[in-house]
């Protein structure tokens, strides 16, 4: 194989975004009925009622700059800008009377909506 035609590595950390066993169970249902799909892309992008918000998509494949964030085999994979703003975040599941959803603990949010899906620095 030629330099080119290498695979792409991956940074492997669960240090400064980690992922919550909820998390991790979640993605697993949601991609056992996705083929094709190998992990929970989470980008942080302009918009919102609080001028940033979380957006989650299934993707095939990490980018070779992607932070992976791994739990029981499990990944969640975060682009470099995105992960600026996620540094020491957990990424969570829950199940209450607000309905279920993917729920983002940012220690670097000043204020946040009320449905949790986008933020302020």
């Amino acid at each position: 194989m030629t330099r080119l035609e290498q695979a792409p590595t991956y940074t492997i950390m669960t240090a400064s975004i980690t992922l919550t066993e909820a998390a991790a169970s979640r993605i697993r249902d949601i991609l056992a009925k996705e083929p094709g799909k190998s992990a929970l892309r989470i980008a942080v992008n302009g918009g919102g009622c609080s001028g940033f918000q979380y957006d989650f998509q299934l993707t095939e494949a990490a980018a070779g700059d992607d932070l992976v964030i791994e739990r029981g085999g499990i990944r969640a994979v975060v682009d470099p800008v995105s992960q600026e703003f996620l540094k020491g975040a957990e990424i969570d599941f829950v199940d209450d009377l607000m309905g279920q959803s993917f729920r983002i603990r940012n220690p670097n949010a000043t204020s946040s909506c009320g449905c949790g899906t986008s933020f302020s620095i």
